[in-house]
């Protein structure tokens, strides 16, 4: 599941919001999400490079729209560890993401589970980014909210899996917005 050492990998200001807004989300979908960064760091080895919660707490500040932002970028060692953890968390959640993007499951509870991580999603955002920042307010918006959930869902959904690292590595050079 490793992405092979680019002394060049780099990420833009976008991908860095979106890598963190990723884990955000991960917090969001389990209530233990930031424990289990901390654990599955720990047991992947990822200690070497980010060698405790503050260093991973400052790397995930380097998202510009943190309500306390680093001005500094990741290192490509960083930025590979960062998205190994993404794509395995999202491994392990791969059975919630499912039954969150899953049109097998009945509309009501599907719907019901969505509002749940949305709401908890947003909570999430207000807390932990800038409500001055314009893509922050857009959160404020119930369909702009819901929107944003889905893409997440559907991106760690994407990263879950052989291939995912790479497929998420593409995705944060990507200039697109969701």
């Amino acid at each position: 599941m490793a992405i092979p050492d680019n002394p060049r990998l780099r990420i833009s200001r976008h991908g860095l919001e979106r890598l963190d807004l990723l884990l955000v989300a991960v917090e969001a979908l389990d209530l233990n999400g930031g424990e289990a960064m901390l654990w599955t760091m720990q047991q992947k080895g990822y200690l070497a490079v980010i060698p405790n919660r503050v260093e991973f707490w400052k790397k995930r500040s380097c998202n510009p729209l943190r309500r306390y932002p680093r001005r500094e970028t990741l290192r490509p060692e960083e930025i590979i560890v960062m998205v190994n953890l993404v794509c395995h968390l999202s491994e392990r959640l791969y059975p919630i993401l499912r039954q969150l993007i899953s049109s097998t499951v009945p509309e009501a509870l599907s719907a019901a589970r969505m509002e749940r991580f949305v709401t908890r999603l947003r909570r999430l955002v207000r807390e932990r980014m800038n409500p001055k920042r314009a893509a922050v307010q857009q959160f404020e918006d119930p369909h702009h909210c819901q929107a944003m959930a889905r893409t997440l869902v559907r991106i760690l959904a994407f990263s879950a899996g052989p291939g995912g690292p790479r497929r998420l590595i593409a995705h944060l050079q990507d200039g697109l917005q969701p």
